[in-house]
Parts: structure tokens; C-alpha cells; sequence
């Protein structure tokens, strides 16, 4: 399975509902669907994981690039909604640490201010 992902805006912040699997097979097409929606006026961006069924470190790697994006001043992102075994491996990889991390899309929004 590949990943797919629909773009939906909630206030002034951007979510990402993905599906799929994010493993070294769809990083770099889940990076390519993420670069392709963004503009360069968005300031707020929620990945919504609830529907991924495994993320990966190539995944994660993938998060990192587009936080790095967003780890400017007036710039926001966040994850959420991961399932027991995402939040593991995020949790074991640190990026809990460097990414926000929030247990619902509405979580994330309300901590990103929407």
C-alpha cells in the first residue's frame, strides 16, 4: 500500500489527513504530496495520522524535513492522532522531543492556535 493524503483547511492551519503505510517504499512520494500542497503562505500545518497504519524512520525523516520547514517565527507544525505502535516509534526515535505531538487533530489545532 502506498500513502495518499487529503488537504483540508481548519481556520489558518493546514491539515494533512493521511492513509497508508510510510515506510522507505512511499517516503519519498508521501514528501513529494506534502511539498506539492504546501504554499509559501502557509504558517500552520497538522499531519493527522489516524489513518497510517506504520510509520517508519524514512517517514519520520520525511516529518523532519517538513518541520524544519515550519521552525521559523510565526510558523507552526504538528502530529497527531498516532496509533499505539506510530507513537512507539516515534516515541523511541526521540521525535516526541522535536515535534509536537498531540493525540487528536483537534488537540493539535487547539494547541496551534486554530
Amino acid at each position: 500500500m502506498t500513502i495518499d493524503l487529503k488537504w483540508i483547511r481548519s481556520g489558518d492551519t493546514l491539515v494533512a489527513i493521511l492513509l497508508g503505510r510510510i515506510d522507505s517504499g512511499s517516503a519519498d512520494h508521501f514528501q513529494e504530496l506534502l511539498e506539492d500542497g504546501l504554499g509559501p503562505d502557509d504558517r500552520k500545518l497538522v499531519l493527522d495520522f489516524e489513518r497510517v497504519s506504520m510509520i517508519t524512520s524514512a517517514g519520520l525523516r520525511v516529518c523532519l524535513v517538513i518541520a524544519k520547514r515550519f521552525a521559523k517565527p510565526g510558523k507552526r507544525f504538528a502530529i497527531c492522532s498516532l496509533s499505539e505502535l506510530n507513537r512507539e516509534v516515534v516515541a523511541i526515535s526521540g521525535f516526541d522531543r522535536i515535534i509536537d505531538v498531540h493525540e487528536s487533530r483537534d488537540a493539535a489545532l487547539a494547541a496551534l492556535g486554530d
